[in-house]
């Protein structure tokens, strides 16, 4: 089950923030093990071989690539040699962004596009390239990595990845209809609270350098009693992009251990 065997896989930002496992990292190791031929971009040189270093270790088949994922023609060039080089793009994962703190009020302009150009927009470029490959090949599963901040308060101002992460929720939504008749498939995971590098950087920006301070806080928000990590994620994303949820599109798998059912 869930066999990814013969697969071309695009995963845009498939590197690590720093050591560890971050979401994009698990999910290009855990496609590989399940068969594909994994094809992952970061802006990070360092963090995508390093995936790449883990895939080829376990005998997976990965290549990588430095793309700005904001940039259009970067990444219309990017996906235009894939195709050319490999015949097809089977599954696109969107896994580019970031958060920024801030409220309506203490945002800057600059900040809050910025935010959406990041969580948001980055989606958008990779979808307008992929899609055409897909419908000619007459199949194809996208999955975007979003975020429970797109569906309530978690905790920390930061309006403008709040305000993207639930732009990408609406838009994979809204494409997938529009795409459905072509036997493509656009979904979303939906992180909660997850243990993964990019906490030492959240603890910076929000919790004023606390990190032990932090990690605790964001236990303690969660039904469960504790964050999730990267591969709750990537088993997630694996459902979405494989065959056996052939009969799934435009809606989410929500992977928080309970946040957004709760009322605390």
């Amino acid at each position: 089950m869930l066999s990814l065997k013969g697969k071309i896989a695009i995963v845009m930002g498939c590197g690590s923030s720093g050591p560890g496992w971050g979401n994009g990292k698990a999910i290009a190791v855990l496609f590989a093990r399940q068969g594909a031929r994994v094809i992952g971009t970061d802006r990070n040189a360092e963090a995508a071989e390093e995936t790449r270093r883990l895939i080829a270790e376990e005998g997976g088949a990965c290549e990588v690539h430095v793309c700005d994922a904001t940039d259009n023609a970067a990444v219309g060039a990017f996906i235009r040699g894939v195709d050319e080089a490999h015949g097809a793009v089977d599954i696109l994962v969107n896994n580019v962004g970031q958060s920024e703190p801030g409220g309506p009020v203490d945002m800057s302009e600059e900040v809050w596009a910025a935010q959406f150009q990041l969580n948001a927009t980055t989606a958008f470029l990779a979808c307008k390239h992929v899609i055409p490959i897909m419908q000619k090949q007459g199949s194809g599963a996208i999955v975007s990595v979003s975020s429970v901040a797109g569906q309530r308060y978690i905790g920390k101002p930061q309006v403008g990845y709040a305000a993207a992460k639930a732009a990408l929720i609406q838009f994979t939504k809204t494409s997938a209809v529009i795409h459905a008749g072509e036997n493509i498939r656009m979904n979303c995971v939906v992180p909660g609270l997850m243990h993964t590098p990019l906490v030492n950087r959240l603890a910076e920006r929000y919790a004023g350098g606390d990190y032990e301070g932090f990690v605790a806080k964001r236990h303690g928000q969660v039904p469960m009693g504790h964050m999730g990590d990267a591969w709750d994620v990537a088993h997630a994303a694996l459902f979405l992009a494989s065959d056996e949820a052939r009969y799934v599109t435009g809606t989410e798998i929500v992977v928080d251990g309970g946040i957004t059912a709760a009322t605390r």
